[in-house]
């Protein structure tokens, strides 16, 4: 998804909806599936929403097109990202008994290829609108269901703050809802954005590589235990603690990716540099850890009242093209159209 221009004036039909949904960053993290098609997770999942980042989202029905269509940055999408929401959109269709197409209009207010996911945002977004529009009346638990059909961390952001993603065993089962609101604690993720280049391998790739490496069976064991001190953590506003265990988890996802078959190795150097000086600057007493999804950009977490040193301290790091910085954020919603 590309930067959309928010001032230009699109005709609508009475029967649109717009919904605005945010990214999260994944602090116990989501690697591998029990159920590819239905993206049930081999394990449960913390993140919290990124409030300054965000998808925006129009959806209108239209009884005159023969198929869906996605529009991106005010032009048709490529034909993979095409088929991908107009079978989303099926589920809608099925479920609703309603046959006609949508014309769907998507942007983020944050750049692409910068190691922020916006399929997440995306798909909670397009969720919230399709659901709007199809005149389906669902609650927030049903509605991180379905987003989930159209990206795993998609149902993370359904609810507000952060959340916990129950993996479950089947489609009912697995969902997402919030344990504490964005207002809870302070946090800000400073993104350190490393290169600009498209993963050679795509996380749904990923997640089916998951299982062949032979640490994701010691990794989803051990989870349970992870995901418990890091809502502890929240919940106490234990900053240290919560350190301590989104490292370890993250290094932990991508010692799976390293020793998969076919080997997945998102860091580039500035990675590593990012990482080390982020382990330096906390031996010296400055509150901040990193994490890292499935590329090369670090998202450095710190404090709101460090967040201007750790950014500044960043940008001096050779490699790191730009940091994005965001607060906590709330639900995906609808908007006027």
């Amino acid at each position: 998804f590309l930067f959309f221009n928010y001032n230009l004036f699109v005709m609508v039909s009475s029967c649109s909806a717009t919904a605005i949904a945010h990214p999260n960053i994944a602090l116990i993290k989501y690697w591998g599936n029990r159920d590819d098609a239905t993206h049930i997770p081999a394990n449960s999942s913390i993140s919290m929403n990124l409030g300054d980042l965000s998808t925006r989202t129009q959806v209108i029905l239209d009884s005159d097109l023969e198929n869906d269509q996605l529009i991106l940055n005010n032009s048709p999408a490529n034909d993979a990202a095409q088929l991908r929401v107009q079978q989303f959109l099926d589920y809608f269709r099925a479920k609703s008994g309603k046959k006609a197409y949508c014309r769907v209009i998507s942007s983020n207010n944050f750049p692409t290829a910068a190691g922020i996911a916006s399929s997440a945002s995306a798909f909670a977004a397009l969720t919230l609108a399709a659901a709007k529009v199809y005149q389906l009346e669902l609650d927030q638990r049903e509605l991180s269901r379905i987003a989930r059909l159209g990206s795993g961390s998609a149902c993370r952001s359904i609810p507000p703050g952060f959340v916990y993603w129950q993996a479950g065993n089947d489609h009912q089962s697995s969902y997402a809802e919030s344990f504490a609101p964005p207002e809870y604690w302070d946090l800000v993720d400073c993104i350190a954005v490393i290169g600009d280049t498209p993963k050679t391998t795509s996380s749904i790739e990923g997640h089916r590589l998951a299982a062949t490496s032979p640490l994701q069976k010691a990794r989803i064991e051990t989870a349970e235990c992870r995901l418990n001190q890091c809502r502890n953590a929240i919940l106490e506003r234990n900053f240290s603690e919560l350190a301590k265990v989104v490292e370890l988890d993250t290094n932990l996802m991508h010692a799976v990716m390293i020793t998969s078959q076919t080997p997945l190795l998102y860091w580039q150097p500035p990675t590593i540099a990012v990482m080390q000086q982020v382990l330096n600057w906390r031996s010296e007493k400055l509150s901040v850890f990193y994490t890292i999804d499935a590329g090369a950009s670090v998202h450095v977490i710190c404090l709101q009242k460090d967040s201007e040193e750790v950014i500044k301290k960043l940008k001096l790091i050779e490699g790191v093209r730009m940091v994005i910085p965001s607060g906590v954020g709330g639900a995906a919603h609808l908007v006027e159209s």
